[in-house]
């Protein structure tokens, strides 16, 4: 695909400087970038770059242009303006081209215009499929399940019987949406698995990705708002609501019945207790272990970050002895307030 810089300055709402009918063709990284590609640069601490770079057009704030040579397109964003390029610019095939003929559609299902079901997919009664869905192969769409327009399922991605999926989502190969939640009752040391009769209700514009779960609930709804972004390998329990536009990194897990609230970033291997609720704008740090309620917007931490065994086998046997020096320093506290009454009397 080639475009010119003029289309480029206008896809990204920025101000070229140089050949409006010079084009390129691709997006590169900014030290390998040629005469044909198109990069960005978001960070002034690599400035130095720009000297020897080779690209056809920079992305660029109005900080660093003076720095660079050659065409730039000056942006206040210069990480938005490549993100909005690289939709432009997108390559990445389909997930389903046509109805394959080995796909499996029950005759009842409904189907909007240009709708696209690759090989050995299934989709059973009553299911919904809005216009230009593709359903990519070897997928799995349970009865009365509703999938709305556009959106797009690939390779073996497992949607559960009623779930409810809106439009533009993305959820990418191995996901399953609305398997059953752990709910389970103890009679005497025998485990009594209780029913999950809730759905899952995903928004509009949402994203999922690889092999991540989403539970359905147990008598009400999982719900996913508009805009949610979840990485690879999570685990959503059920009756889990996250509010609009939060995401959420790979390898997070969040117990049954937590409420995350709007713009919130959660950290990569984040670990959430359910039956609580997570206020809107928190960010919590990757590897947090979050056991309590947040109901104020900040960043919050949790995970020890990585030093060297030497020092880390020091820090753990200390931490062995906090007991231990907490009862030392009680006792001389007391110790200390009772001299101090002794001098006043």
């Amino acid at each position: 695909m080639t475009v010119t810089l003029e289309q480029i300055a206008q896809w990204v709402g920025g101000e070229l400087h140089g050949s409006h009918q010079a084009s390129i063709e691709k997006i590169a990284p900014l030290p390998k970038a040629g005469p044909t590609d198109a990069t960005f640069l978001t960070d002034s601490r690599y400035r130095e770059q720009l000297a020897s770079c080779q690209a056809g057009v920079i992305l660029i704030s109005a900080a660093d242009a003076r720095f660079a040579k050659g065409a730039v397109i000056v942006v206040k964003d210069p990480y938005l303006a490549y993100a909005k390029l690289a939709y432009h610019l997108d390559t990445t095939p389909a997930s389903a081209t046509s109805i394959h003929p080995s796909a499996v559609i029950a005759e009842d299902v409904v189907m909007g215009k240009n709708v696209y079901v690759g090989a050995n997919a299934v989709v059973e009664s009553g299911v919904q499929l809005g216009d230009e869905c593709q359903i990519g192969a070897g997928c799995f769409v349970g009865q009365r399940a509703q999938i709305g327009q556009r959106t797009k399922l690939w390779a073996n991605v497992s949607i559960y019987h009623e779930v409810q999926i809106g439009y533009d989502c993305l959820i990418q190969a191995g996901a399953v949406i609305g398997s059953d939640g752990f709910g389970y009752a103890n009679d005497r040391g025998q485990w009594i698995k209780i029913p999950q009769t809730g759905r899952v209700i995903i928004g509009n514009h949402v994203e999922i990705g690889a092999a991540t779960c989403i539970d359905r609930g147990a008598l009400e709804d999982t719900i996913i708002h508009d805009g949610v972004i979840i990485d690879n390998l999570c685990q959503i329990a059920h009756n889990v609501e996250i509010g609009e536009n939060t995401a959420i990194a790979g390898c997070t897990t969040m117990a049954g019945s937590l409420k995350v609230g709007k713009y919130c970033v959660i950290g990569g291997a984040s670990v959430f207790n359910g039956h609580m609720e997570i206020c809107d704008q928190v960010h919590i740090s990757g590897m947090s272990m979050v056991m309590r309620p947040i109901d104020q917007p900040g960043v919050y931490s949790s995970g020890i970050p990585a030093q060297s065994n030497k020092e880390w086998r020091k820090t753990a046997a200390r931490v062995m002895k906090i007991d231990d020096m907490n009862k030392r320093l009680r006792e001389l506290e007391h110790q200390l307030s009772k001299l101090n009454a002794d001098n006043n009397k």
